[in-house]
């Protein structure tokens, strides 16, 4: 099944055509895009370093993330929303690029980690156990991040 007709519908949309006419839209959405990945990529940074006992060692790792997660889940729902307009403005540029895809995909996989794994393993340090399995979790999660944003970059050089 191909994405292209929902790429090529997204960018024929009043909203699309805003996007890819306007001399500014594209700038600001970008600007907003950048700075939700900035708190994102802060509040994961946060748990992951604590994960890996780097800092903050007098909060949990789970009461740290419950502190963390309105910013988390906030600036993560700006990303997304601001990521659809952006992507509105050039659809047929990310389907057919490289980077976008990887993208798409290193964002799929950390999201599902850290609300499915990462969420479960911050109770273990509570417990006292398990050390070596947050920690792997954390590298991990901090890999994907950071996989993410380096294939956010190459999008407009690719």
């Amino acid at each position: 099944m191909s994405l292209l007709p929902l790429f090529e519908w997204l960018g024929q949309t009043s909203l699309g055509v805003f996007m890819q006419q306007s001399s500014y839209a594209f700038p600001v959405v970008e600007m907003v895009h950048l700075l939700a990945l900035a708190m994102l990529g802060g509040a994961i940074l946060i748990i992951d370093l604590r994960l890996l006992g780097l800092g903050l060692k007098s909060h949990s790792a789970e009461d740290l993330a419950l502190e963390l997660m309105p910013y988390l889940t906030g600036s993560l729902i700006a990303s997304v929303v601001s990521g659809l307009l952006l992507l509105s403005g050039e659809p047929l540029k990310c389907y057919y690029n490289l980077a976008f895809r990887l993208k798409m995909l290193f964002l799929a996989l950390a999201v599902l980690i850290y609300f499915v794994v990462q969420m479960r393993i911050l109770k273990f340090e509570r417990e006292g156990g398990r050390k070596f399995l947050q920690k792997f979790v954390a590298v991990v999660s901090l890999l994907l991040w950071l996989a993410v944003g380096l294939a956010g970059r190459a999008i407009g050089v690719i």
